[in-house]
């Protein structure tokens, strides 16, 4: 048979001597069935700062965990935000250089010596002791074979002007004097300045990278 719940069973565990006297007092305790208002007060008192005390413990684990959260979505971010700066930087570098190729190519269309005038005088002082420089380029005549002998004397070229008649484009051209070669063609200096853009990208997204790696300086 069970016993009931709040029973507990009697033990005889005071001690006594053959005179009477305890030898072992009983440890049992009767609990207490009564409290005063006073002693009412302090175990409120101390039960709402008990609960006081739980509530301010689980508040600050709450907002360890809520700070931890947050700084892991912030790490992530930051990388998302740098992969999405880093595109937004190439596409709008492309986007220039696409530009600048348009604008170039209409203004070799509208002006093809200009590439050559520039070279003339770039390249004054290499052809003026060179008896001889051959120009080669596309769409020759006599107004562009004068033309250009004009423009290399005053560039300071005294010697023979020799023309070779070559298909290409109409502002491609080459040099060729006694020392020294020199030779323009715009699909090759588009080309020459996006590989040196896709190269200039790629070293900041590098040099970003190790920027952004605990304990670089």
């Amino acid at each position: 048979m069970s016993q009931p719940l709040n029973s507990r069973p009697f033990a005889f565990d005071t001690e006594f001597d053959a005179s009477g006297v305890v030898v072992a007092a009983s440890s049992f305790r009767p609990a207490k069935r009564s409290y005063s208002p006073a002693e009412v007060d302090a175990l409120v008192a101390q039960a709402r700062t008990e609960a006081r005390e739980t509530a301010l413990a689980e508040s600050t684990g709450l907002q360890a965990m809520a700070l931890s959260t947050v700084a892991q979505c912030v790490a992530e971010s930051a990388a998302a935000l740098a992969a999405v700066s880093e595109a937004h930087r190439a596409q709008s570098a492309q986007l220039a250089l696409t530009c600048a190729r348009i604008v170039a190519a209409a203004a070799l269309d509208r002006l093809p010596s200009g590439a050559l005038t520039a070279a003339l005088e770039a390249l004054g002082q290499e052809i003026d002791a060179s008896p001889r420089l051959v120009v080669r380029m596309a769409g020759l005549n006599d107004d562009s074979r004068a033309a250009i002998e004009r423009q290399c004397a005053d560039a300071g070229f005294t010697g023979l002007v020799a023309f070779r008649d070559e298909p290409g484009h109409p502002a491609a051209f080459q040099l060729e004097w006694s020392d020294g070669r020199a030779d323009f063609a715009p699909d090759d200096a588009f080309a020459r300045m996006s590989a040196a853009l896709t190269a200039a990208l790629a070293a900041e997204a590098g040099h970003a990278e190790n920027m952004n790696e605990p304990g670089t300086v």
